[in-house]
């Protein structure tokens, strides 16, 4: 065995490929950097075809560590960032004042509400340049974070309002949950518009259980969506309802009704959704949708990515395509639908720790599995990205029984191509004793000597040498 498939397989070992359980849950340990525990990620279908880009997941609850992840097609860690509390979403790459920036929500206390958080942006560099909640004192709220060419925010949020249940068979004391849209400017955290559901939607909409406990309050809206619309208009979206909303920026007002009890639209076969999530409208009057059809109405039936073209003049959707695991996988909660500029389809699980990259044709061209059953990713998309760390690669060395192994790793370094290991007895008499490709989030390097001194250069495609990492004792 040559030496770069020696390191290949000893990378294989080193990149943390096989899990072991720390907390009750499987974990991923790296040598090199043992602060970092991000889930195993288990690949059901390899990727064959897929589109560019790195996976962008944001694993939290059944996880030793939560937080934003970037992964590549063969499941290896790309960069991995640890909240301290166990919640996050909506990890993706956006644009900021004309950069391409990393945007998450995430919950630093670990008790306390689900929607109570921050927004956070940060740089190529992985540096957080800004963080931001909701206005008026409202918590910022895991749904939606959006940011606009303007250098503003759109951002949901929920507030607890009284209100008189009783026509519904509640408490005439009871008390809703409404869902807010708000647009906030990014560098001064002015508010500049603010949509509230109550105003326009009637809680009689809602498909959701009253609660049996009258002190508890009605969600019957559940916002989980917004998209901004070319006509300056927002698409909003409310689980609880079944239903889509054309809101106007000017006014509030709604324009029209998708899907619900009060649907504008009529429904071709199989375009119907329910308790759904991540709806967006693309060029050419598409729109994509995550059908949970999870509980009551769609009892049974699994959930799916939907493909739909949207006919505001005939006000009728039909389907294109619907998008569904190979076995058939229900989501009672979360989910994406991302439609990728070459036509292929990405669908995060949500509650079901899964991501699939289908075909436009249906085709499954990668499927994989975050952590185990207890895990989830509310959102998971696909974005190209360069990243360019600030912190320099890291190296750690284990003598074997008649060896070194140096084990070398740079989190979020995307354009790392080989490691190049350079030893000698002191650090002013180092020489390269060693060159082999990057095997995943941690490279593992076996040396014939063992020298007093390690460290290593990491090297881009054409063999430039990006960074040296600190010279450590072997």
């Amino acid at each position: 065995m040559g030496l770069g498939a020696l390191a290949l397989a000893l990378g294989m070992l080193g990149s943390g490929c096989a899990s072991s359980v720390a907390k009750s849950f499987a974990t991923q340990h790296f040598v090199s950097r043992p602060d970092l525990r991000p889930p195993p990620i288990d690949v059901l279908t390899r990727a064959h075809g897929t589109a560019p880009g790195y996976l962008f997941v944001s694993p939290e609850r059944g996880v030793d560590q939560a937080g934003p992840l970037i992964l590549d097609d063969h499941g290896q860690v790309v960069w991995f960032h640890p909240v301290s509390g166990h919640r996050v979403t909506s990890f993706r790459v956006q644009r900021y004042r004309g950069r391409p920036v990393l945007t998450w929500w995430s919950a630093e206390a670990k008790r306390g509400s689900g929607h109570n958080g921050v927004y956070v942006i940060a740089d190529d560099h992985y540096r957080i340049i800004a963080t931001l909640t909701a206005a008026h004192g409202l918590a910022a709220d895991l749904h939606e974070f959006l940011l606009t060419p303007r250098g503003t925010a759109v951002v949901t949020a929920y507030k607890k309002i009284p209100y008189d249940l009783s026509a519904l068979g509640g408490s005439a004391h009871g008390a809703v949950w409404e869902g807010i849209v708000q647009e906030i400017d990014v560098a001064t955290g002015r508010l500049l518009f603010e949509w509230n559901s109550i105003d326009h939607v009637a809680v009689g909409e809602s498909y959701e259980t009253l609660p049996k406990d009258p002190s508890k309050t009605y969600d019957y809206f559940h916002i989980n969506a917004v998209d901004l619309l070319p006509n300056g208009h927002m698409l909003v979206s409310g689980r609880n309802t079944h239903a889509v909303y054309d809101v106007s920026r000017s006014n509030g007002a709604v324009l029209w009704r998708l899907g619900g009890k009060r649907s504008d639209f009529s429904f071709g076969p199989g375009a119907r959704f329910a308790w759904q999530h991540d709806v967006r409208l693309h060029p050419g009057d598409m729109l994509t949708v995550f059908d949970n059809a999870s509980e009551y109405a769609h009892r049974g039936h699994p959930s799916r990515g939907l493909l739909l073209r949207l006919n505001e003049r005939r006000r009728r959707v039909t389907l294109v395509h619907s998008y569904r695991r190979r076995r058939p996988t229900l989501s009672t909660s979360e989910g994406s639908d991302q439609l990728l500029p070459d036509g292929h389809v990405l669908v995060g699980w949500g509650s079901m720790p899964f991501v699939t990259e289908f075909s436009r044709e249906g085709r499954v061209l990668l499927d994989l599995r975050i952590g185990s059953f207890g895990a989830r990713s509310y959102r998971s998309f696909r974005f190209p990205w360069t990243g360019h760390p600030v912190t320099a690669p890291v190296v750690a060395v284990r003598r074997g029984r008649h060896s070194e192994i140096v084990y070398a790793s740079w989190n979020g370094a995307t354009e790392l191509k080989r490691w190049r290991v350079l030893a000698g007895p002191d650090r002013q008499h180092l020489s390269s004793v060693a060159e082999v490709r990057k095997a995943g989030f941690e490279t593992a390097i076996r040396l014939g000597s063992r020298p007093h001194i390690v460290r290593v250069a990491a090297l881009d495609a054409r063999g430039h040498i990006l960074r040296y990492s600190n010279a450590v004792a072997a």
